[in-house]
C-alpha cells in the first residue's frame, strides 16, 4: 500500500529545473516512492493524473500555482515530504550538481520589475509553462530582448511567429525546448564548462552542442558562442529562420573564426537553404546535419557525418581517442541514451560499422524499436514517452538505471552502450549510479561501454566520472561516436584497436 498526498501553492511560480532537483532530493527520503513539483497547467496536471500523483487537493490548480505531489508508503512520511519541500523552497535552494545549492526564487514581481532590476541585461531566459512562454517571448523582443525558451510544448505556428518578429528586429529567439546555449562564456540551462575561443557553434540539439564543446575543449579549442535554435527550427514550417539568424550573427562577430552547425536531419528544402547560406559564409563552416547525405565540400564549407568528425574538422586538430581493449562477444547492443542526438550519432556510427540498428527516435536507415523483436536497439530515455511526470535522465538517471539492470541480465545482449552527461542542470554523480547498478546486476552480465560528456572544469569533473566508471569495469571511450564504434567492434574482434 501506498499514499498520494498534494500540496498546492497558489500564486507560486519556480523555474521548473529547480523543481525537478528539489522533486529528486524528495525521492530519496525515508519511504518516498515518487515526487514531483510542477506548475499547474491542464498539460501538467494531465501527467500527474496519468502517473496517479494527482489528488482533490489539486484538481484546480491554475497555471500560477505550484503542485507538490509525492507517493510515499505511509501517509506520515508523505506529510514529512511535504514539509520538506517547503522548507526548500522557502530556503530558496535545491541540491544542485555538484551538491551545491542552487538558488530558487519566485518571480520578481513579473517581466517589467525583472527588467528594471538588470536594466543593462540585453537576453531573456523564459522557462514558464508553455502556454505562457510566448507571450513573455513577445515582451522580451518588444524590449529588444534575445529571448532563450527552455519550455516546452510552445505550439508550433507561436514559434513561426516569434521567430518571424525576431528576425524583423535583428534579434535571437533560441528555442523553444532549448536546453543548451553559451554565450559569451555563459553557460545557459544544460551546458558546460568549456574555454572561451574561436569556434561558433549553432545547434538545433542540447547535446549535439554539449559534445561538440567539449570535444573541442578536449582538443585544446575554445568555444566563442554556443547558440540554440531549439529541434524545430530546421522544420519545413520554421524554415530554419534562427540558424540562419545565428549564421549571420557568428559571421559578423570578430571572435568568431570558424562554425560549426549541428542538427538531427532537416527538411530537404531548409537543407539546402542552409548549405546554400553556408556556403556564402566569409568563414569556414562545418555542417554536421545527423543522418543528412553529407555533401562534397565546396570552398570553406565541409560536411561531417558525426558530431565526433565536426569537432575534428573545425578545430583542424584530431581529437584524442585512448586505445582500449575489445574483447569479442556474441550477441546484441543495448544503448540506453539520455541525449537524443548522440543516440542519433550512435545509430549512424553502428550502421557504417555494417550493423542493422532499431531505435524509438531512428535516423533515416534505421529500423523503428517496434519493428525489432531481437536484434541491436537505442533507446533515447529522454524522448516524451519516458519523462512524462518525471524529470529528464540527465537531472535524475534513476530511470535508465532501471533499465540498465535489465539489460545487464537480458539473455543474447553483448555488451551495452551508454552516455554520460555531466555539466550545470546534470545530475552531480550520473557515473556513480551507473556503477552501483552495474555492482547490483552481479557477475557474468553484459559489459559496459561508455562515453563522458564534459570537461574537468564541470562541477561532476570529466576525470573523476571517468574513473568512477572504470573502477566498476565499464570500459570508457572519449567519445560518443568512439563508444559506438567500441561496442560494434566487440561483436567482432579481441584485439586492442584505436578507437
Amino acid at each position: 500500500m501506498s499514499v498520494v498526498v498534494n500540496r498546492l501553492r497558489r500564486g507560486f511560480y519556480a523555474d521548473s529545473v529547480a523543481l525537478m532537483r528539489i522533486a529528486r532530493a524528495l525521492a530519496g527520503g525515508t519511504g518516498v516512492l515518487e515526487a514531483s513539483l510542477m506548475i499547474g497547467s491542464p498539460s501538467n496536471k494531465a501527467l500527474l493524473e496519468d502517473c496517479g500523483l494527482l489528488t482533490d487537493t489539486a484538481h484546480d490548480a491554475q497555471a500560477d500555482d505550484l503542485v507538490i505531489a509525492v507517493r510515499a508508503r505511509s501517509a506520515a512520511q508523505a506529510h514529512a515530504a511535504l514539509e520538506a519541500a517547503e522548507r526548500l523552497l522557502a530556503g530558496g535552494s535545491a541540491p544542485g550538481a555538484g551538491g551545491a545549492p542552487t538558488e530558487t526564487r519566485t518571480a520578481a514581481g513579473g517581466f517589467s520589475a525583472a527588467l528594471a532590476a538588470l536594466p543593462a541585461a540585453n537576453l531573456a531566459l523564459i522557462s514558464v509553462p508553455g502556454e505562457f512562454a510566448a507571450l513573455e517571448a513577445r515582451r522580451a523582443l518588444a524590449r529588444g530582448l534575445h529571448v532563450m525558451i527552455f519550455s516546452d510544448n510552445v505550439p508550433l505556428e507561436e514559434e513561426v511567429a516569434l521567430k518571424r518578429d525576431a528576425r524583423s528586429r535583428g534579434l535571437l529567439v533560441m528555442g523553444p525546448d532549448c536546453g543548451t546555449a553559451l554565450i559569451g562564456g555563459v553557460p545557459l540551462a544544460f551546458a558546460n564548462a568549456v574555454p572561451r575561443g574561436e569556434v561558433g557553434i549553432v545547434s538545433a540539439s542540447g547535446t549535439g552542442l554539449q559534445e561538440v564543446a567539449c570535444l573541442l575543449a578536449h582538443a585544446g579549442c575554445g568555444v566563442s558562442h554556443g547558440i540554440g535554435v531549439g529541434g524545430r527550427d530546421l522544420s519545413e514550417a520554421v524554415g530554419g529562420l534562427m540558424t540562419l539568424a545565428a549564421l549571420d550573427a557568428l559571421e559578423a562577430d570578430r571572435t568568431t573564426k570558424r562554425i560549426v552547425v549541428i542538427s538531427k536531419p532537416p527538411s530537404p528544402a531548409v537543407t539546402e537553404t542552409v548549405r546554400a547560406r553556408a556556403a556564402r559564409c566569409r568563414k569556414p563552416v562545418v555542417l554536421c546535419l545527423l543522418g543528412a547525405e553529407p555533401a562534397e565540400a565546396r570552398g570553406k564549407l565541409q560536411f561531417a557525418r558525426t558530431l565526433e568528425a565536426a569537432a575534428a574538422a573545425v578545430s583542424g586538430k584530431r581529437i584524442p581517442l585512448p586505445r582500449v581493449a575489445v574483447p569479442a562477444r556474441r550477441g546484441w547492443i543495448r544503448g540506453l541514451f539520455s541525449g537524443g542526438t548522440l543516440c542519433a550519432e550512435a545509430q549512424i556510427v553502428l550502421m557504417d560499422e555494417g550493423h542493422a540498428v532499431a531505435s524509438n527516435a531512428p535516423v533515416p536507415g534505421a529500423q523503428r524499436l517496434a519493428d525489432a523483436a531481437r536484434g541491436h536497439s537505442l533507446i533515447d530515455l529522454g524522448a516524451d514517452a519516458y519523462t512524462r511526470g518525471r524529470p529528464h535522465p540527465m537531472i535524475d538517471p534513476g530511470l535508465r538505471n532501471d533499465h540498465l539492470l535489465r539489460a545487464l541480465r537480458e539473455r543474447g545482449v553483448a555488451v551495452v552502450l551508454l552516455d554520460v552527461v555531466i555539466g550545470s542542470g546534470a545530475h552531480p554523480d550520473p557515473a556513480g549510479l551507473i556503477a552501483q547498478a552495474v555492482r547490483d546486476a552481479g557477475r557474468r552480465t553484459a559489459p559496459v561501454v561508455a562515453s563522458v560528456t564534459g570537461t574537468d572544469a564541470d562541477p561532476q569533473s570529466y576525470a573523476r566520472q571517468a574513473q568512477t566508471l572504470r573502477a566498476a569495469g565499464v570500459t570508457v571511450a572519449r567519445s560518443n561516436a568512439a563508444a559506438a564504434r567500441t561496442a560494434a567492434r566487440m561483436l567482432r574482434r579481441s584485439r586492442s584497436r584505436q578507437c
